[in-house]
């Protein structure tokens, strides 16, 4: 079986071509969305990450199949698309991609800063990268150097350069230093790791961040790939159809996105079909508390 998060994208790929949800729709109609505290815009609840499945170098093929997952992606109703300078080429990638799509302005862009210094010329060769006018969302990436960046990407959004400010943290770490910015610092997102079993983002950062009235992006929802495989090795059980899901991976997503201080997920893929199996988790019903305790009681005992 081929894993989800391979780093080369299949050949085959590249031809496939509030604090509440909104009512659910049908599948094949808009995803569901949560609005971004600090203004009211509506998001996708799931996106798209770029972390290890976009790294792909200069191969011509694998970036053609990665543009095919960002079709899919946008065809699906996604927005936002995340990345970082520590990532390798995936910035070249996505840039490669909005340009073959002619998706620049459809895209809700999230990028980072990621250096010890001169934090604003990374921006711009990010920028460039992306090929956009500019970003939607930076993000001080796992609060590296967070007392220089922030202030400048205050002063950004100040001058339109930037629409949104926010930093971010991964696999539970820094937590204690992440609290204190969020409540001593103004902030638009904050990006967490939070999945069924990688829960301690429960305990006080999402509370404090419904406090605050910040947006929350998750990222390693699949803790990077091994929490679906192992999840898909046992049968789908009969609850997830009440919450509409025909596979382990949207479970697993509508577990977070039904927790309401998340505002979207960011699943990374390098494969079609698993971007639209992504995708579908936007749509349909979602778990209520007591069916949340089910999913994480199931997950936690693979």
């Amino acid at each position: 079986m081929i894993d989800r998060r391979r780093l080369l994208c299949s050949v085959a790929a590249i031809g496939i071509s509030a604090a509440l949800p909104r009512p659910a729709p049908a599948q094949g109609t808009a995803p569901l969305t949560r609005a971004v505290p600090s203004s009211g815009e509506q998001l996708p609840v799931v996106g798209l990450g770029s972390w290890r499945t976009f790294n792909v170098g200069n191969d011509p093929q694998a970036r053609d199949a990665c543009a095919a997952v960002m079709r899919a992606f946008l065809a699906g109703g996604g927005r936002m698309i995340d990345s970082s300078p520590m990532y390798g080429s995936s910035q070249d990638t996505i840039g490669h991609g909005l340009k073959m799509l002619a998706a620049d302005g459809k895209v809700f862009s999230a990028d980072k800063v990621w250096t010890r210094s001169g934090g604003a010329a990374q921006l711009e060769t990010s920028r460039r990268k992306w090929g956009v006018a500019r970003f939607d969302l930076m993000q001080v990436h796992n609060l590296l150097a967070w007392q220089e960046h922030l202030p400048m990407l205050r002063d950004m959004k100040a001058e339109g350069a930037i629409r949104y400010v926010g930093i971010t943290t991964s696999e539970g770490r820094r937590h204690a230093d992440f609290e204190r910015i969020m409540r001593d610092h103004p902030l638009d997102f904050i990006q967490v790791t939070y999945n069924a079993v990688e829960r301690d983002s429960e305990r006080r950062i999402l509370p404090l961040a419904r406090e605050r009235g910040l947006a929350v992006i998750i990222n390693r929802p699949f803790a990077e790939g091994p929490l679906v495989q192992r999840a898909s090795r046992h049968p789908l059980p009969d609850w997830a159809k009440e919450i509409d899901c025909a596979n382990w991976a949207q479970v697993l997503l509508k577990f977070i996105i039904s927790h309401p201080a998340v505002t979207c997920a960011i699943p990374a893929t390098t494969r079609v079909d698993h971007v639209r199996e992504n995708i579908g988790a936007a749509h349909g019903r979602l778990p209520d508390e007591s069916l949340r305790r089910r999913i994480a009681a199931a997950v936690g005992s693979f």
